[in-house]
């Protein structure tokens, strides 16, 4: 079945197609769809913000529709960058917006560095059902970035004594807030049949 994943951020969509694709979907970006559009996340929640984005593409295609929003929630932060994590600061690159956290960082003491991901997914099916999913992992902000694989924050959370950007893509795969939220979803739906 066709799935339009509702993003134009490469990492997602290697991510979602490593996911996905072994359990029979032909997962497609926005853009290979032939939606060039940028939605406006103007939602105060993930779950908002995956919900705007997965109408609009649903309402340009009417197919099956997947869109998530999730982001980085840091404890000593009071939850930031949270929502605004793709934005965090005002910042475009991923290196200056890690570079921002460590710098807010910089003198918090190692047991006060706990933080997650948050992921919220909004699937629409091709009659338009729309089904909720919410997943997280925790961790904690490393001192500084280390690793080369993943994207975002990856180099700076730690999981299980490596950041996300030193373990395989198979191990983040099968244990991020996007796994989660995705195996939320499977039993979702599973028990919709």
């Amino acid at each position: 079945m066709k799935l339009i994943i509702a993003s134009n951020n490469k990492g997602k969509i290697r991510e979602y197609k490593q996911i996905l694709e072994p359990l029979g979907y032909e997962v497609v970006s926005q853009k290979e769809a032939g939606a060039d559009i940028e939605v406006e996340e103007t939602g105060t929640t993930f779950a908002e913000n995956s919900q705007l984005k997965a109408q609009a593409i649903y309402d340009m295609f009417g197919c099956a529709v997947l869109a998530d929003d999730s982001g980085l929630e840091i404890d000593a932060l009071d939850g930031e960058p949270g929502v605004y994590s793709a934005r965090y600061g005002g910042l475009d690159k991923d290196t200056e917006r890690t570079a921002l956290v460590l710098e807010k960082m910089k003198d918090v003491p190692e047991d006060k560095r706990g933080a997650h991901f948050s992921c919220s997914i909004c699937f629409i099916d091709e009659t338009g059902e729309k089904i909720m999913a919410e997943g997280k992992v925790f961790g904690a902000i490393a001192y500084e970035p280390k690793g080369e694989n993943g994207f975002g924050y990856d180099p700076i959370f730690i999981y299980e004594g490596k950041t996300f950007a030193e373990h395989t893509a198979e191990l983040k795969n099968s244990v991020s807030h996007r796994a989660n939220a995705l195996k939320d979803l499977e039993k979702k739906l599973g028990a919709k049949q």
